[in-house]
């Protein structure tokens, strides 16, 4: 009896690292003091703002600040610009948390472009190849192909906007230049109120990857790629992390991430 008790003791106990094993922590991207560890890009000017791009520099628009008792990331989204992980990355959990600031210039707009390769100015010219998910305020959790990069999303249009959506349930349609375009539309707003704090997760486990604002899972894709000229699809499953300048003022809090080997079944399953 007593060798039983000890077996089962034991067992759990194994049982217990193995979970603690599966779940790495995570670690930050911004070290919370500099940028060294980010590659900077100033790109092409905003529409109508072509003086303040000819004075800007990585410098001025990627900064270090204070926030209260802590350091945040400042982006002036003065012009177009690019801060990129030096690193690649696949299959994670990141974490961004991030407010827009009171300075205006084109629009509240950012994303957090991943699987990212090439040079800065292949698309748009100022980021790398990538596949966005949107911070654009109203926009937040979208999905946005860059350049010839594509997937396929549960989705179904509205016929009000002509926009597709993600809608859990429905049946996978491919998205890309040369199929349903673009975009895809986030299932539901969970965006906080202007100068809140806002929480975006992404998932990025093989060909899927899952978009989570505020701690509510509002896009799932798979099949993510590249499209070559005869229409092949070469799978795409990681690359680097950009963070965009793109005409609006944001702070970021933080940025982390952490190695998965699963996704869990509440995060895909959410609706």
């Amino acid at each position: 009896m007593k060798k039983t008790v000890i077996w089962t003791a034991l067992a759990a106990i194994l049982l217990l690292f193995a979970a603690c094993e599966t779940e790495k922590p995570f670690e930050p991207l911004f070290n919370g003091e500099n940028l060294d560890n980010w590659e900077l890009f100033v790109g092409s000017p905003l529409r109508g703002f072509d003086s303040l791009a000819l004075a800007a520099t990585p410098e001025k628009l990627f900064s270090v600040t204070g926030d209260g008792d802590e350091k945040v990331i400042r982006i002036s989204g003065e012009v177009n610009g690019s801060m990129a992980t030096c690193a690649s990355y696949a299959d994670y959990h990141l974490k961004l948390i991030f407010r827009w600031g009171d300075s205006v210039y084109t629009s509240r707009n950012s994303g957090l472009l991943y699987h990212s390769f090439g040079d800065f100015g292949a698309a748009f010219g100022t980021w790398m190849t990538n596949i966005e998910c949107q911070l654009m305020h109203g926009n937040l959790g979208d999905t946005y192909l860059m350049n010839n990069t594509v997937c396929e999303t549960a989705a179904l249009k509205d016929d009000s906007t002509g926009s597709f959506v993600f809608t859990p349930g429905a049946d996978p349609l491919p998205f890309g230049a040369k199929a349903n375009g673009n975009s895809v539309k986030k299932s539901a707003d969970h965006e906080k109120p202007l100068g809140e704090w806002n929480t975006v997760e992404l998932y990025s486990l093989g060909q899927t990857t899952v978009h989570v604002v505020n701690g509510v899972t509002v896009m799932v894709n798979t099949l993510t790629g590249t499209a070559g000229e005869d229409g092949s699809v070469t799978p795409l499953t990681g690359g680097k992390i950009q963070i965009q300048s793109e005409g609006g003022e944001l702070f970021v809090k933080s940025v982390e991430i952490r190695p998965i080997t699963n996704i869990p079944a509440g995060i895909l399953s959410q609706k």
